[in-house]
């Protein structure tokens, strides 16, 4: 059990499907028996009114029948209960209840029981008074410094105080400006009553203020001026707490000083008797509810406030001193005494859930039993340990570097993609300069084997491909249901996306024995979306600034077959060529050779043949699987394009330093403009005005400064989305051709994949450069390193973004050197172990200075060079990474 959580003594649950609010609870002993205890009364929205006597046999009870005194139904809602002083010619306590067209006045009285029933209650109306106007709340006291009686006042929804001196109504007063009734309550040391208006003012009005103004009601004038008009009362102060008020409550723990306690929508004020702020406290959540309710130490008041959190926090002025949790949100919370126990903590929330608490802990009964000693053998504790190493250490060789799951049968997510476009396409707001963009329908379907909780479905896909649902919720799936949810996607963006596939994720919770709430788990199922999605079919070009070939040991295959949808009618005879049209405008050609087994990947921009060359591959696996052919491999012997690549990579870092440099000077320009206005306003402000000297000049132009690099900031930031996804593309492109000309395992290419790509998005703060060289940076130290000295990793805590990108281009350079040497990519425990390898040429290893840094970019720029320009020098094995180009 937890030590943060409220005991609960006594529990119940009021009728069904009523409401409460905070004026709906009171505590009193409401019989005059005189002993002390009090007794629980509860008014409801639906007319309730009932009153407790709780009496647990051990902590923790429901209630039990004889625990409530008396239920009564008095058909009106009930918005407010108090117990004092009402009925004139005695001083015993009596039940005030307040209905929104009538104040009711009862006596509560109990007949001792000769019987196994016990003892009966009966409700008797002393008087009401029938309301003019609807009221909202209402508050008593001794208005005027009355002894031995307490009158009432009545706050109506147009801002009308209507006193009441017991069975007769004394006079009615409106509150000069007021719009919205506020908290209301009476100090009856300044014998005043203090109210929040709708300015947001805390306002104080004396009695005998109110008492001798003009009666609103008797004023000779028309029933417009009536209703809205009185005398305009001068209020005695008034304090601007800026935000709307929840509650009042005035206490008083000795004869010197009062205070007023004010709750705000996010602050909680202590005020004094003349509006001067005592203290304030900025509260973390949203209170319901509070009660100052004694005072432990001289000077100090001690307050509990509940919040929307289901916590009911104590603070002792400013300090929190005790923080419990409640079942439900209170709305209302007393103190008193229940039963000979004082101190009893009563809440009661919205739905009618009122509990009797208490703070503090329970003793742990449980002792730990005596464990017999026993001899330890050390040496077969040696042999235990040895063998269980052993067993963990294969586990981690089997399961390669990602862990291996349990299959979860409990949800089965699986998701179909529409073989046709939808009728009428669904994308909107687009940005794509083709008069119509198509859309296709998703859908993603559920199927559970047990019941359950709050099931919800993410979708995501790559930028700019956009959703038009991207959220679903299931509150409760019951056992062997099937959900079935549907959704387009469409192209929003004028570029071209870095990946056609598509992710959806369902996080659920599933109930057990030991946690009724569930435990949560997670499934994801990945679809993919059409390339006709995104493309259309387009005229082919014959030249092209960038160029790949991909060698396969198939003979190459009909591309009317490979791509159906894409075949250009009007050159039947061309199979194999075949051109590609972008939505965003980029045109890629792809040809397949008649004679070799190569085809080749063309276009303008280098980033754009990613999607294409994946697509190939992708289809022509599939292709040969039906044919049931499983020997089929893709190569790459061509030279790697880092060149092109490293553009990209240049462009992207200019953009991010470009962002930095706009928001620094509009973070400067903003500094300027608030000045100006300092000064214009100072100027504006002094009874002898000088003169401007232009300052009004500065401001407007300051002004137009600072809107025209706001849009330059925002202008930039959409480039670089836009450069980032490019540079996502060509990344992808680059992993793809590394894999393929050095033959890695997929274990392998998620290595490059978890290195290259760690950021869905690019953010200031943590940049893709500086992100990827740290993590290149461990591989070459690790798996990739020729000596020991290597393995010593000082990487640094912090990444910052770099000055350039020529050490990011160097270890790139050097990561594709070692691979093409024979190095290996690797995660297991052994990996950081020294590689021995004899390769023709050696390997350089890493620099650990400038110096060597220099030397080897000396030697890296005679390997990787252009492949338009190629240089070589030593007589060795040509290796694709040295390759000339077709």
């Amino acid at each position: 059990m937890s030590l943060f959580k409220a005991r609960d003594w006594w529990s119940t649950v009021l009728g069904e499907k009523e409401e409460f609010d905070q004026g709906c609870l009171c505590l009193a002993d409401i019989d005059n028996t005189g002993n002390g205890q009090d007794k629980i009364i509860v008014g409801s929205f639906m007319g309730y009114l009932r009153i407790f006597n709780p009496h647990p046999v051990k902590t923790g009870d429901g209630t039990q029948a004889e625990d409530l005194l008396l239920e009564v139904h008095l058909r009106d809602p009930i918005l407010q209960v108090e117990v004092g002083k009402f009925v004139s010619g005695t001083e015993m306590l009596h039940l005030a209840v307040l209905h929104s067209r009538k104040l009711c006045v009862y006596s509560i009285s109990g007949t001792l029981g000769n019987v196994e029933h016990g003892n009966q209650y009966q409700i008797k109306l002393m008087y009401e008074h029938n309301l003019q106007r609807t009221a909202c709340n209402m508050t008593y006291g001794s208005f005027g410094g009355v002894k031995g009686r307490d009158l009432i006042c009545i706050q109506s929804m147009d801002g009308m105080l209507m006193v009441f001196e017991q069975e007769s109504y004394a006079f009615g007063r409106f509150l000069p400006g007021s719009l919205l009734p506020g908290p209301l309550a009476y100090s009856s040391r300044t014998d005043s009553f203090i109210t929040v208006s709708s300015c947001r003012q805390v306002e104080s009005y004396k009695y005998q203020v109110l008492a001798f103004a003009t009666d609103a009601d008797k004023r000779q004038e028309t029933e417009q001026q009536k209703l809205g008009s009185g005398k305009r009362l001068v209020v005695d102060w008034t304090l601007n707490i800026g935000e709307q008020a929840l509650d009042i409550c005035i206490v008083s723990f000795n004869q010197s000083a009062s205070s007023v306690f004010v709750l705000g929508e996010r602050n909680f004020f202590c005020l004094k008797d003349n509006g001067q702020i005592r203290f304030m406290k900025k509260l973390d959540c949203s209170p319901s509810c509070f009660l100052p309710y004694c005072s432990v130490s001289e000077g100090t008041t001690n307050t509990l406030i509940g919040n929307h959190n289901n916590m009911l926090h104590i603070y002792q002025d400013v300090t929190l001193k005790w923080a419990t949790q409640l079942p439900h949100i209170p709305v209302a919370v007393r103190v008193g005494c229940l039963h000979d126990l004082k101190g009893v903590i009563v809440t009661l929330s919205d739905d009618g859930h009122l509990q009797c608490s208490y703070l503090g802990t329970d003793p742990s009964l449980f002792q730990a039993p005596k464990v017999e000693s026993r001899e330890l053998h050390y040496d077969e504790l040696d042999t235990e340990l040895k063998e269980l190493q052993k067993i963990i250490k294969d586990v981690n060789k089997s399961q390669g570097i990602w862990p291996i799951t349990e299959r979860e049968d409990d949800l089965k997510v699986s998701a179909m993609v529409s073989p046709n476009f939808d009728s009428v396409s669904q994308a909107t707001d687009v940005e794509v300069g083709t008069d119509l963009v198509p859309s296709v329908t998703v859908k993603v379907t559920l199927q559970n084997r047990l019941a359950l909780q709050k099931a919800k479905l993410s979708v995501y896909v790559q930028p700019p491909l956009v959703l038009t649902c991207d959220q679903f919720t299931f509150e409760f799936m019951a056992p062997e249901m099937s959900r079935t949810v549907s959704f387009s996607v469409y192209l929003k963006g004028s570029y071209t996306p870095p990946q056609l596939e598509g992710n959806a994720v369902v996080s659920y919770s599933r109930p057990s024995d030991r946690n009724p709430d569930g435990i949560p788990r997670v499934i994801q199922c990945k679809f993919r979306l059409p390339l006709k999605l995104i493309c259309l079919p387009g005229q082919p070009s014959k030249t092209a600034s960038h160029k790949l070939t991909i060698d396969t040991n198939k003979s190459p295959v009909s591309l009317l077959s490979l791509f159906p949808g894409f075949a250009n009618q009007s050159e039947d005879d061309q199979v194999n060529v075949m051109g590609f049209h972008f939505l965003g405008g980029s045109r890629v050609t792809l040809l397949a050779s008649k004679t070799s087994q190569r085809y080749r990947i063309q276009s303008e921009q280098f980033e754009d043949l990613w999607l294409i060359t994946n697509e190939l591959i992708i289809r022509l696996q599939e292709y040969f699987e039906k044919q049931g052919i499983k020997d089929f491999a893709c190569s790459f012997s061509g030279s790697m394009p880092l060149q092109e690549y490293f553009e990209l990579i240049d462009h992207h870092f200019e953009l991010r330093i470009n962002g930095e440099k706009l928001e620094e000077l509009l973070s400067e320009r903003a500094v300027q403009f608030r000045a100006i206005q300092r000064r214009l306003l100072t100027r504006f402000k002094d009874k002898t005005p000088a003169p401007l000297q232009h300052l009004d000049i500065l401001l407007d132009g300051t002004y137009k400064q600072v809107i025209a690099l706001a849009d330059a900031v925002e202008e930039n930031q959409d480039n670089l989305f836009q450069s980032f996804t490019k540079l996502r593309s060509a990344t992808q492109l680059v992993i793809l051709l590394i894999g393929l000309w050095q033959k890695l395992s997929p274990d392998q290419v998620a290595i490059l994949e978890a290195a290259f790509l760690p950021l869905q998005q690019d953010t200031q703060e943590l940049g893709w450069e500086e992100t990827v060289d740290a993590a290149i940076s461990h591989l070459l130290k690790t798996c990739l390193s020729k000596s020991s000295k290597e393995q010593a990793l000082n990487l640094s805590s912090q990444l910052n973004i770099p000055k350039d990108t020529s050490r990011l281009k160097k270890h790139i350079t050097l990561l594709c050197d070692r691979l093409a040497k024979g190095g290996r990519l690797c995660l297991s425990t052994d990996a950081a172990a020294p590689q021995t390898m004899v390769m023709p040429g050696g390997c350089t290893t890493i620099p650990e200075s400038d110096l060597e840094e220099r030397s080897i970019e000396q030697d890296s720029a005679e390997l990787f060079t252009n492949h338009k320009h190629l240089i070589v020098e030593t007589p060795m094995p040509v290796s694709p990474l040295q390759g000339v180009s077709e």
